[in-house]
């Protein structure tokens, strides 16, 4: 069988058996460039957390139109859930790390609707370094961005200019835009944040820092084992492609662009 037979063959497996799939207990959804793929990846090596078909679905932002089962396809079935808790002896959960889902004007809403209970968890990373990280993401996508960085923070006002309204009145709308430069909206922080504690109540949230989850891994994960209600589990050595914040191979963002952002972001921040 070919690697597209092989592609094919799971997807439609999966799809026709997800009547059978569980939804997720929990949800890393934000934010970009944050460590949100450090921390799903340290947690899906924990024998009581299940992974996630791909690890970033993007259904409530861009594939809602897919519909619910479209979405539950992605998950473990209920007979992975049982064989666990009941020949195992093990606690099971299961969720995704989607990390555009706290930005994205829709998401919070159409979660609540689908998924009232579900466990949300934000990493949260310093909006400057934040900023440059997605910048270089971006810019190490080809045609994505042609921009200096600080030419595209000058530009992102104009860039962006409409693009939520779009998302907002047309509910299939995807904007690439508002998608891949959002620099500095990305990192108001106070403006994303509360559109989530009105729908959900606050013992529902887990709001980590980056800089912690790098300097003291092992006990982030502790803490994030805890609100999941699995028990703790020993932190494997971290693996390389794990440690994004401490080997950066970008040049360092010019002194006077930082001074300018730590202007920018300090009433936001405060």
């Amino acid at each position: 069988m070919t690697t597209i037979d092989s592609t094919v063959f799971k997807k439609a497996y999966r799809a026709s058996t997800n009547w059978m799939r569980l939804m997720p207990d929990f949800m890393i959804i934000g934010t970009q460039k944050g460590g949100t793929t450090s921390l799903y990846n340290y947690l899906v090596e924990h024998p009581s957390i299940a992974p996630i078909y791909v690890k970033e679905p993007h259904f409530f932002d861009i594939y809602f139109h897919k519909g619910s089962i479209w979405y539950r396809s992605h998950f473990p079935t209920s007979i992975k859930k049982y064989y666990k808790e009941h020949v195992q002896k093990l606690d099971f959960v299961t969720g995704e790390a989607s990390p555009y889902y706290m930005f994205h004007p829709l998401a919070a809403e159409r979660v609540a609707k689908t998924l009232p209970h579900v466990k949300l968890i934000l990493v949260l990373r310093n909006p400057v370094d934040r900023a440059y990280s997605q910048y270089q993401h971006q810019l190490r996508q080809p045609g994505v961005e042609p921009l200096s960085f600080e030419e595209a923070i000058d530009r992102e006002e104009e860039r962006l200019a409409g693009e939520e309204k779009k998302l907002i009145e047309n509910p299939t709308c995807a904007s690439f835009n508002h998608r891949h430069y959002s620099y500095l909206a990305r990192g108001r922080y106070v403006e994303q944040i509360p559109a989530w504690l009105k729908l959900f109540p606050k013992e529902q949230f887990l709001i980590l820092k980056s800089e912690e989850l790098f300097s003291d891994s092992t006990e982030v994960l502790k803490q994030t084992c805890e609100f999941l209600g699995v028990p703790p589990a020993r932190l494997k050595e971290q693996k390389d492609e794990y440690r994004q914040f401490n080997k950066a191979s970008y040049s360092k963002m010019l002194p006077e662009t930082r001074a300018r952002l730590l202007e920018y972001f300090q009433p936001y921040n405060a």
